[in-house]
């Protein structure tokens, strides 16, 4: 993709480009950004799109209806084939 200069600020006029990423007159880019592990952590749970508690309620039921039906299919399976070895090695 060509990009273009703009000639009064000499930085790219792309918008995927921003000028803070290459730090602008010699500064570190990361200057404007949170330092640490809280502040870093904090700032990303900020853009978490956090679902709505029906949402929440539905899927979680969704979740555990899933491992229900899981868990059955696995000891059905599990019984058969103790079963079925039972018959076999008598």
């Amino acid at each position: 993709m060509d990009t273009q200069t703009n000639p009064q600020t000499n930085t790219p006029s792309d918008p995927d480009i921003s000028p803070s990423a290459s730090g602008a007159a010699g500064q570190p880019a990361a200057l404007s950004e949170p330092t640490g592990f809280i502040p870093a952590t904090l700032d990303e749970l900020r853009k978490v799109v956090w679902p709505s508690r029906q949402q929440l309620f539905s899927e979680s039921v969704a979740v555990i209806l899933m491992v229900g039906l899981s868990a059955a299919a696995i000891a059905a399976v599990d019984r058969f084939f103790g079963w079925t070895s039972l018959q076999v090695f008598r």
